[in-house]
């Protein structure tokens, strides 16, 4: 058991629990997130408004998150993870729930406003709260199962949501989806941890402006925030563009193209979970971050610039969701290395918000590259992305 942990008062036993309810509160929140995607077809025609008018829901939400994400860290330096984690939970609940139980378009969009509020909380407080509490030597397998519960939330959230919507309509889907909210919320207010609440004092009194905006805009915490927003690219490239670039690059098959997909995002969810096995055994992070990065290089630019047939698509995607997801653990220990002791939750609330700002700029350079007849530059562009990513790891200073 660590110094720290010991410090913080938390019985040796006590951090499986909140790994576990850390974890659950991420499953919502990657729930949350996909929640409009499979009911919007319903939600517009009942509404009667256009793609883009359901689109502004979405935009805010986002805009919402992005911008209050890094205060949201502050907070959680100043008073603590857990209460704002609960708040966040029970902000995105009880929006979905007004969703579900009004009839008002404009409606809709001011709580997806709220639900952005709500969001802005997950990441700071979810590794404020697993590295205050997790032992040191069992934050890395922590982290992996954090990541992997976010994944499984993704997984989740679209067969649900349609068996909710088949049985009670797109509305009693929203308040369904709330109820899991308000679940975890009352998961976490019963688990109680006492060492978040000692932990929030000393950290509340400090005036040092280096736990401030100025340790955010140091060179380490820079470097951080553009690996983020390459990875954020990344994963929006592979994700939301290979199925419909391989069929225009090799006229592969839909139903080929996304189950290659599909393999990349089971693999990655499996290479989360031996990432996290693979930190506790060496503390190179960024080498084992790189050497992913550099194998994920390989593999997309291998499917750009080869016909590979089936069997070697779905082979070589993969070998790539694999260290794509080997490399996550290893992403959020070299975050936490550069941080100082209390500020856990403006730092990965800061370089956390590279999600957001990827996932504006891919569908900007990706759509582009596809609307001017180039998908194999999809590939290479996630190569790229991936070369520049090392470029940031190998570069990164040691400390903030």
């Amino acid at each position: 058991m660590s110094q720290a942990t010991e410090i913080l008062g938390v019985k040796p036993a006590s951090h499986i629990r909140v790994v576990g309810a850390v974890s659950a509160a991420h499953l919502v929140s990657h729930y949350y997130i996909l929640l409009l995607a499979p009911l919007l077809p319903f939600v517009r025609a009942d509404y009667g408004v256009s793609y883009t008018e359901i689109g502004v829901a979405l935009a805010v939400f986002n805009t919402v998150s992005a911008v209050l994400q890094a205060p949201a860290g502050f907070l959680v330096d100043k008073i603590g993870a857990r209460i704002p984690l609960i708040g966040g939970l029970l902000f995105g609940a009880c929006a979905f729930l007004v969703v579900g139980l009004t009839n008002s378009y404009w409606m809709l969009v001011a709580m997806f406003a709220i639900a952005g509020i709500g969001n802005a909380v997950y990441h700071p407080a979810d590794y404020a709260l697993l590295s205050h509490h997790v032992p040191a030597e069992r934050i890395g397998p922590a982290f992996s199962f954090h990541t992997f519960a976010g994944m499984a939330g993704s997984a989740l959230a679209p067969p649900t949501l349609l068996t909710m919507e088949h049985l009670w309509g797109w509305r009693g889907a929203f308040i369904g989806a709330s109820v899991l909210g308000f679940a975890v919320a009352a998961t976490l207010i019963a688990i109680h941890e006492r060492g978040d609440a000692h932990a929030a004092a000393p950290r509340a009194k400090s005036n040092d402006a280096t736990t401030g905006w100025r340790l955010l805009l140091t060179p380490a915490i820079l470097l951080n925030l553009v690996f983020f927003v390459l990875l954020a690219i990344i994963s929006g490239g592979i994700y939301n563009y290979s199925v419909v670039a391989l069929g225009v690059l090799y006229a592969t098959p839909v139903t080929t193209a996304n189950a290659a997909l599909t393999a990349f995002l089971v693999l990655s969810s499996i290479g989360v979970l031996a990432g996290g096995f693979l930190v506790t055994r060496t503390n190179r992070h960024g080498t084992v971050a790189g050497l992913g990065l550099l194998a994920l290089a390989l593999f997309t630019a291998l499917v750009g610039e080869v016909d590979l047939g089936s069997l070697g698509l779905l082979a070589a995607m993969t070998a790539a969701g694999f260290v794509s997801g080997v490399i996550m653990p290893s992403r959020d220990m070299i975050v936490r290395a550069i941080t100082p002791p209390g500020s856990f939750g403006k730092v990965f609330g800061f370089v956390t918000t590279g999600f957001n700002i990827g996932g504006i700029i891919a569908p900007l350079i990706f759509g582009a590259i596809m609307d001017h007849g180039s998908p194999r530059l999809v590939f290479l562009g996630v190569a790229a992305c991936s070369l520049i990513a090392i470029v940031t790891v190998a570069t990164r200073p040691q400390r903030a």
